[in-house]
């Protein structure tokens, strides 16, 4: 089975080849959605490249599975693929890569229980410290202020999602900077970036071996602030946002010459303040479309024999 073992080969490399040609580009932090975009079709298109690969692999195996997969097929197509041959290696690739299959189902699993169980926790610990009053119901897009001595402000995605603001926040943000942090967590939500965080960080911690999913986690915390970054820029401004930052931040020890584990704060606000400019409309959706074109390569390959084989 030639198109399962190119549809493998293809995977390794891009999980091994595609970390290091994407942060090789100079456009990543100017463009962060379409880096965001990028890094997904990226993953899927090795998910994908190994998923099909496992299929061809089980129908070259075992009868059953290619009666299945190829039901709807004229005889030509079968025979394309040439599932009739006895390959040794078939039935142990498809269940090396369907243990792989479900190791990724089960960690991805683990970190939505998790996420679940630490949100409920979060929502327990603010309801203690910021009771509802008699009467009052919980709702979509509530503004809780808490009381703290602490600047903060963060999301809390769910069912019922809420904005969570400190009251040394409120004391220490003047103007519009409020509005711009506020965009700013709005942004996280309206994008589900926390399915993002979530799904790359299943992957990393279920193989931490492959490269492409530990630089797909490393980036997705990076770019997702990026981009929500430039959702409260685009309406109150990038001198706005940099400031709210700095002054939500600057008591952390952050800017110091130390580092610390919000070490990318520095970083973020240099970035706003130096309104580097943008890629122009046509190389953002050239860059998108070449993108989307990446998933498309492994259904090729599956799909090359078949469509010979009709013509």
């Amino acid at each position: 089975m030639l198109v399962s073992l190119v549809l493998l080969s293809i995977g390794a490399l891009a999980a091994v080849l595609a970390p290091r040609l994407v942060s090789r580009a100079d456009w990543l932090e100017r463009e962060p959605i379409v880096a965001l975009w990028v890094w997904q079709c990226v993953v899927v298109a090795v998910l994908l490249s190994f998923a099909l690969s496992m299929t061809f692999s089980a129908a070259a195996a075992w009868q059953l599975v290619r009666g299945q997969v190829f039901a709807p097929a004229p005889t030509a197509v079968v025979d394309a693929y040439a599932l009739g041959t006895d390959e040794p290696w078939a039935a142990g690739l498809a269940v090396a890569l369907a243990c792989g299959g479900l190791w990724t189902l089960a960690m991805l699993t683990r970190e939505i229980t998790g996420a679940r169980t630490r949100r409920k926790r979060r929502r327990a610990e603010l309801l203690v410290r910021a009771p509802l009053m008699p009467g009052e119901a919980t709702a979509g897009d509530r503004l809780v202020v808490l009381e703290g001595a602490r600047p903060g402000a963060w999301w809390l995605p769910g069912a019922a999602p809420q904005l969570v603001v400190t009251t040394a926040a409120l004391r220490r943000l003047k103007g519009r900077q409020l509005d711009a942090v506020l965009a700013h967590e709005h942004g996280h939500a309206r994008f589900r970036h926390d399915w993002l965080l979530h799904c790359s960080a299943a992957l990393a911690n279920g193989f931490p071996q492959i490269p492409v999913f530990a630089a797909f986690r490393d980036e997705m915390h990076r770019l997702v602030e990026l981009a929500a970054d430039d959702v409260a820029s685009k309406r109150f401004g990038r001198l706005t946002i940099a400031l709210a930052l700095v002054e939500l931040n600057e008591d952390r020890g952050v800017f110091g010459p130390c580092p610390t584990p919000d070490a990318q704060l520095p970083q973020r606000v240099h970035r706003l303040l130096s309104a580097t400019p943008r890629l122009t409309a046509g190389r953002r959706l050239r860059l998108t479309a070449a993108a989307a074109f990446v998933p498309v390569v492994p259904l090729l390959v599956a799909f090359v024999p078949a469509i010979l084989a009709l013509g």
